[in-house]
């Protein structure tokens, strides 16, 4: 009989999250089944899932993109306006959106893609604050400006509506982050996978070879903005509305930070990255404002009260003392552990 693996044992623990009534103290303030600390857990996936998404530009292709906030966004706005300013049915709202998702990235790649290095960071970064001004100029007023717009349900199914289907959603959720795994590992192993890394290592080297490193890494671009729009528009079924926040510069940074904390080209760091950034940042400001760090000197009670000083420190020391990422700590900790076991075995 075929043993079933550690990544299909975890994902059916985690499935079964929602039926476990377990206190975990301190991390979460109910407990495991309770609607607040599900959708909690559903937004850590999406940022796993939309993490791994960026890690397969930056990390196995080597392409520094400081746009992947826009694909976010096309899956976060044009959900919201088809649903709700259009009033669209959900069918045709999603093939909008996969229509957008696959065409956006493919025009705008193909421009930003004749540039590298800096300049293609830069070429990115120019089309996502062209989306943010969209966004905020809110034509038609169908974006809502700095508002933004909050989600028609008509058009969604029940399941996926109140506080009694949380569960529904974090499935929804939990189901994203599995689904971009698949494909990305799927991805990465494939032909096209090898040139990607071949592309990082040394693009110059590709093209000795007689290979041209434009199509492949295009190929990636709009793989990973496509699944980048498939979290946006899970994360707009779990917030229920739509924020310029999803199209900022500091939204990208944030994905960033997220695959270099938990290791960028690893086979679970990104999503480890983005699981954990996202519970802390939701869950520090908690704890600093608790009665049990304001009681504390200043010295200390100042810091912890700032999460993004949290974070930060965090992100320094990740980078200092464990230079591969949270993913890759187990591996270094089994390296050191034989290594000191040797010199036992052979005394």
């Amino acid at each position: 009989m075929r043993r079933i693996g550690p990544a299909a044992t975890a994902l059916l623990l985690l499935a079964l999250a929602p039926a476990l009534a377990i206190d975990v103290p301190v991390v979460f303030t109910g407990p495991l089944d309770s609607p607040g600390t599900l959708q909690l857990l559903a937004l850590c996936f999406v940022f796993a899932g939309v993490a791994l998404s960026y890690d397969l530009l930056f990390g196995f292709t080597g392409l520094l993109s400081f746009g992947h906030a826009l694909y976010v966004a096309v899956g976060v706005y044009a959900t919201a306006i088809a649903l709700t300013k259009w009033e669209w049915g959900l069918w045709p709202t999603l093939a909008f959106v996969a229509f957008v998702a696959l065409a956006l990235p493919l025009v705008l790649g193909a421009v930003s893609l004749r540039v590298g290095g800096i300049a293609f960071a830069m070429v990115t970064l120019a089309f996502a604050q062209a989306g943010t001004v969209l966004v905020q100029k809110n034509p038609y007023g169908w974006t809502g400006g700095e508002e933004g717009i909050g989600l028609a349900f008509d058009h969604v199914p029940d399941v996926f509506v109140g506080v009694l289907n949380t569960k529904n959603l974090y499935w929804l959720a939990l189901g994203y982050a599995a689904a971009v795994f698949v494909v990305v590992r799927l991805a990465v192993g494939s032909s096209a996978g090898h040139v990607w890394r071949a592309i990082r290592e040394n693009e110059r080297r590709v093209e000795v070879i007689g290979l041209r490193p434009f199509p492949f890494k295009l190929a990636a671009f709009v793989l990973a903005s496509f699944l980048a729009s498939a979290g946006g528009v899970v994360w707009l079924l779990l917030i229920g509305g739509a924020t310029p926040e999803v199209t900022t510069a500091n939204f990208t940074l944030s994905l960033l930070v997220m695959v270099v904390l938990g290791g960028a080209g690893t086979r679970y760091g990104a999503m480890i990255g983005g699981f954990l950034y996202t519970l802390l940042d939701q869950r520090l400001g908690s704890l600093g404002g608790s009665s049990a760090v304001q009681g504390l000197p200043d010295v200390l009670r100042v810091p912890l009260s700032e999460p993004l000083f949290l974070l930060g420190a965090l992100f320094v020391a990740v980078v200092f003392f464990v230079p591969g990422g949270l993913g890759g700590l187990p591996l270094r900790l089994r390296g050191l552990w034989t290594r000191r076991a040797q010199p036992e075995a052979g005394s």
